[in-house]
């Protein structure tokens, strides 16, 4: 069988500049990759990967011949310089990870911090994302987001992490395994109370699943459902939201005073409404009663 690697050659007509190209590859469907991204890795000089296997099914899918070289969490300052010495020769490389966006909890951020100090060209090629996906599809508020890569493996450090951010007002994401995932609820539910979350599994895949309910309710779901399978993303709504999802009034009535301390009563019921999707006109009659107590 012949080498793939030795027969590798570049498109013809494609040019691109030197640089490091951070590639985002399908999070499950393979077809979930954008043109841009087929062209770059057809292209690059190298590509680095987490796992040559995981790459070669991708470009084999895309009839792609290409030199790979793992770049992973164990990857020292000796295979950080190799790729500066190959950018500082003009070469055209990729980096990609398993699955989904490069550095969004996968390696990579000190390998572009590297690249960008020497002053090399560093761009993105964007594409899949398990978080953006699991979020649009959770129905919780989107206007407001952070995330918080895996949460820790020991309930300890878990409930530590989730207490942190127990009063940020935004939906937090987070990525789980499934044989944590029922011990994990339990203690979002202990750190962060009645919440709604959404278990979000196998995004883009045949058996790609939603289950929306506090903490007690999924556990139960899958107590009697047996556990699932499959990579796993949560999203845990915002503090001061009740069972669907919608802010309450109260949480309103403290962010309508906050925009009215800056603000006419107008301006902070619009600014308001574009945070929250809740309709300009009742807005403004709750900020004009505060206007008037404040007086």
């Amino acid at each position: 069988m012949q080498d793939k690697e030795k027969d590798f050659e570049k498109p013809e007509g494609l040019s691109l500049k030197s640089g490091l190209y951070c590639v985002a590859t399908p999070i499950g469907n393979l077809r979930d990759i954008t043109m841009r991204a087929l062209d770059v890795l057809r292209s690059a000089d190298m590509v680095l990967c987490e796992d040559t296997r995981m790459t070669r099914k991708l470009l084999g899918a895309y009839q792609i011949s290409a030199r790979l070289q793992v770049y992973n969490d164990h990857s020292g300052d000796g295979v950080r310089e190799r790729v500066l010495e190959m950018l500082a020769q003009g070469k055209v490389l990729a980096l990609v990870s398993d699955a989904g966006m490069p550095l969004i909890s996968d390696p990579g951020y000190k390998l572009v911090r590297a690249c960008r100090e020497k002053g090399f060209y560093v761009t993105s090629v964007p594409g899949a994302s398990a978080t953006l996906s699991a979020l649009q599809i959770s129905g919780l508020p989107s206007n407001k987001f952070c995330f918080l890569g895996f949460l820790p493996s020991k309930s300890s450090a878990r409930k530590k992490v989730l207490n942190e951010w127990a009063g940020v007002n935004a939906t937090l994401i987070a990525f789980e395994t499934a044989p944590r995932l029922k011990a994990s609820l339990m203690d979002i539910g202990e750190a962060l109370g009645e919440r709604e979350v959404a278990v979000v599994r196998e995004i883009t895949k045949k058996f790609e699943e939603v289950k929306c309910g506090v903490p007690e309710e999924l556990s139960q779901f899958y107590e009697e459902n047996g556990k699932p399978k499959g990579e796993i993303v949560l999203v845990i709504a915002p503090p001061g939201e009740d069972a669907d999802g919608v802010i309450g009034d109260e949480e309103l009535a403290d962010m309508l005073r906050g925009a009215l301390k800056s603000m006419k009563v107008k301006e902070a019921a619009k600014v308001v409404g574009e945070k929250t999707g809740r309709k300009k006109s009742d807005l403004y009659d709750m900020a004009l009663n505060i206007s008037k107590e404040g007086k």
